[in-house]
């Protein structure tokens, strides 16, 4: 697939670690140009540097509507154009439901449901003028079933996600833009690590069908597809990976 993105630029968020970095680097290794946004600058400018020189660093709070937008303007103008968001930004907590409270409960749907919204209409603008575009939103096994490692606020969030798609994926096809959604079951991250001790992990894994976590750069072979050409007659998806965890 190497030259496959070859003139495309591609935004992604979250992608300082986990699965963002993966997609970051695979699309970068595919042909994109590849701006790279994260809520820690460092980190953002080293995930940057390993998609190549004609990356660009785009650091950032997503949950700060005033900064998304400003981010895809940025993207913009320093391309000239805007082919593919990924909207992999989130936050989880492990919770149970009388823990939850209402800062946290605002920050999780700032960063994975209300971010998502806004970087799709800001992304609108530049994908539509050139008749052309891929937006591909993290939800999880979680939008369709219920969380195992994070508490009712996170489960919600990413069935909210599943619902942007559809819509939007709706509205936005007669623009060329495609929108679909990706749903990771338990795969080996930053995030499941620390939110379960390892010893709990390796408890678990016999209950996955696959007998294994998922790797990220599975994960971003997945939004690779999504993300391309080859996935045109493809749109208000919501495509599990999950190790056979979830069949419906």
């Amino acid at each position: 697939m190497a030259g496959e993105f070859d003139g495309r630029v591609a935004l992604v968020t979250g992608a300082a670690r986990g699965m963002g970095r993966a997609i970051a680097e695979l699309l970068a290794a595919r042909g994109a140009r590849v701006a790279v946004n994260d809520l820690h600058p460092e980190a953002t400018v080293a995930t940057a540097e390993a998609c190549g020189a004609e990356s660009l660093a785009v650091p950032g709070d997503v949950s700060d509507r005033d900064r998304v937008r400003a981010i895809v303007s940025e993207v913009d103008d320093h391309y000239g154009r805007l082919d593919v968001l990924v909207n992999n930004a989130g936050v989880a907590f492990h919770r149970k439901i009388d823990e939850i409270t209402d800062e946290e409960w605002s920050l999780v749907f700032a960063v994975n449901v209300q971010a998502v919204f806004t970087f799709i209409q800001a992304a609108m603008g530049p994908m539509s003028a050139n008749g052309y575009g891929r937006i591909v939103n993290f939800s999880s096994t979680a939008g369709k079933n219920v969380s195992t490692v994070a508490g009712a606020h996170y489960t919600a969030s990413k069935a909210a996600v599943l619902g942007i798609t559809r819509a939007a994926a709706l509205e936005l096809a007669a623009h060329g833009i495609t929108v679909n959604a990706v749903c990771p079951g338990m795969i080996d991250t930053q995030m499941i690590n620390e939110a379960w001790p390892r010893e709990r992990i390796e408890a678990y894994i016999p209950s996955i069908p696959l007998q294994r976590l998922g790797q990220p750069s599975e994960v971003a072979e997945l939004v690779a597809f999504l993300a391309s050409e080859r996935a045109g007659y493809m749109t208000g998806a919501a495509v599990d990976i999950t190790g056979g965890e979830l069949m419906v």
